[in-house]
């Protein structure tokens, strides 16, 4: 994706951060033929080995994406924030010379790297484990995976084929604002902060 420099994000930290936060992303596989976007739940991690992190998602057995992978297609994953439509009317500067548009403010990540098929059940098993763990631990009564018969998601388990990635490149944009004088920013982040859950998370981006 095109970014331009003053909405571009360089902290690698902060951009793992975001993935873990809006976690649940869309995988683009592009070949020759045809280009397949899913919507999957990630699980990310990083360590020693790989710095900049690792992606873990699945999808269904039946899907024939994970086919077109194994024979060399390109991997896009991409994660959203919050976003929000910026109304003129919040610009103090419209009042002074009328030259404003509406925008739209936005956080996105896009993610590369190496891709791999996984059909292991051990692996398979883990990784569903992680991804439960992660999404159940705020809860007062957590489910875990091993709850359920373990003929029943064993049989589940050969329904679904893994897809991990090795993240080589982290592209990273916060579009919120920075391209305006300071009066338009306070203008902005007060005019999206009583709106909806989007908008009020969108309105925290905004210094």
């Amino acid at each position: 994706m095109l970014v331009p420099s003053h909405f571009r994000e360089e902290d690698q930290e902060k951009l793992q951060q975001y993935i873990r936060e809006y976690s649940f992303g869309v995988l683009v596989v592009a070949d020759g033929d045809s280009v397949d976007a899913n919507h999957v739940p990630f699980h990310f991690s990083a360590s020693e080995e790989h710095p900049l992190g690792m992606l873990k998602c699945h999808v269904a057995r039946v899907n024939p994406v994970w086919k077109k992978i194994e024979k060399g297609a390109s991997v896009l994953a991409i994660f959203q924030g919050p976003n929000a439509y910026v109304s003129p009317s919040w610009y103090e500067t419209k009042a002074e010379t009328g030259r404003v548009v509406p925008t739209w403010n936005y956080l996105a990540v896009h993610v590369q790297g190496q891709v791999s098929i996984i059909q292991e059940h051990d692996w398979l098993k883990e990784h569903l484990n992680q991804l439960t763990d992660v999404h159940e631990s705020g809860r007062e009564n957590p489910w875990a995976v091993d709850d359920a018969p373990a003929e029943f998601t064993s049989r589940l388990v050969k329904a679904i084929v893994g897809i991990e990635i090795h993240i080589e490149n982290l592209t990273g944009q916060v579009k919120a604002s920075q391209n305006h004088p300071e009066r338009n920013r306070t203008g902005v982040k007060a005019g999206l902060a009583n709106g909806t859950a989007s908008e009020s998370a969108m309105s925290e981006f905004i210094g």
